[in-house]
C-alpha cells in the first residue's frame, strides 16, 4: 500500500518513510509510526508521520 491516504496509515502500523535529507537519494527507514503529522485526508509526496524512534518522514509505503 502507498502512504498518500490518511486513512491507509495507522498509529502502530509498520511503514517506510522517506526522511528530508534522504529525499534526493530515496533511502527509506522502516519502523512504526507513534503520530501522524498530515491534517490532510491526501497528499501527493506520502503522508507525513513520527516514527517510536523519533525520525520524522513522508510515508511511501505500509507494511
Amino acid at each position: 500500500m502507498k502512504g498518500q491516504n490518511r486513512s491507509d496509515v495507522k498509529v502502530g502500523s509498520k511503514v517506510s518513510i522517506v526522511i528530508k535529507e534522504n529525499q534526493v537519494s530515496g533511502s527509506t527507514t522502516e519502523g512504526i509510526v507513534q503520530d501522524i503529522l498530515t491534517k490532510s485526508l491526501y497528499h501527493p509526496h506520502g503522508i507525513k508521520v513520527r516514527l517510536t524512534t523519533g525520525e520524522v518522514g513522508r510515508v511511501k509505503a505500509v507494511k
